[in-house]
């Protein structure tokens, strides 16, 4: 994997390192980088996930996961995307509920209910969604994505978007379980609701079929692109797989997503 990241790296043009470095720098210091300012510095794919590589490595910490983004059609219009994307995230930033984040860590964040899996054996790209339910465990999440762009939401370009870690902010997840275990076939995965509370009062409510119809889906496309770029979703790895709802700005006070199925509860506090 570090061949990989180096070739990746070599590949990007001078203004394109100079970016990763600026976006490295503002994940350090919260100090937030103007779009405007970098405009034309990527302009495809491949550029937007070497530049997200480049500023992975520069972070030092084991990558734990990935999230995915754009799972519906509402989001990829959003960002005049057809396709999902996705972030690295480093191991720091999956955390179990319940779990208290602070404003001095947190730029322009947001809240999104989630399902996330851990994978618990190789897997592959040849993987039926019946396969994948075997080889994870699943639990509740609520990912909190944050730029290092300021007024991100939702102007920011798709290549933006891939470069920023597709806008990773932190991932809390509660219980584990076999995914099998929860789970009798890979169509219930699809048909599992969420209600999310800030404070006390409900907000809004969602379905784990706005996730590319469904959240397994997710997990393989994610397999699927890792395997092509050389670098394979590995055993032990988390993937918050997609919001059920389009999110809301994450303010102080104690947030709660709840899920049905016997999926269980997340609870996050910010100060």
């Amino acid at each position: 994997m570090d061949t990989q990241l180096t070739v990746t790296k070599n590949a990007l043009s001078e203004t394109q390192r100079k970016f990763a470095k600026e976006l490295y720098n503002s994940y350090e210091t919260h100090q937030a980088l103007v779009e405007d300012n970098f405009n034309g510095v990527v302009t495809n794919e491949d550029d937007a996930y070497a530049v997200q590589s480049m500023v992975t490595e520069m972070k030092g910490e084991a990558v734990g996961g990935y999230k995915v983004s754009l799972t519906s059609k509402q989001t990829q219009d959003m960002f005049d995307s057809d396709s999902p994307l996705y972030g690295a995230q480093v191991t720091s930033h999956f955390m179990q509920s319940p779990v208290e984040l602070h404003q001095a860590e947190l730029m322009e964040p947001l809240a999104e209910v989630e399902m996330l899996f851990t994978v618990t054996e190789d897997v592959s790209s040849s993987d039926s969604l019946e396969d994948l339910m075997h080889k994870t465990l699943v639990a509740p999440a609520v990912e909190v994505p944050d730029s290092r762009f300021s007024d991100w939401f939702p102007s920011l370009s798709k290549y933006m978007v891939m470069s920023d870690s597709a806008v990773g902010g932190f991932v809390t997840y509660g219980e584990e379980v076999r995914t099998d275990d929860l789970f009798d076939t890979v169509d219930d995965v699809a048909h599992v609701n969420c209600e999310l509370f800030h404070d006390g009062k409900k907000l809004k409510d969602g379905q784990s079929s706005e996730v590319l119809g469904n959240p397994l889906k997710s997990l393989h496309w994610l397999v699927e692109k890792l395997e092509e770029q050389g670098t394979p979703l590995q055993k032990g790895q988390r993937v918050s797989s997609g919001t059920f709802l389009l999110p809301e700005s994450l303010t102080t006070g104690r947030w709660k997503a709840t899920f049905d199925k016997g999926l269980g509860s997340v609870f996050l506090h910010v100060k």
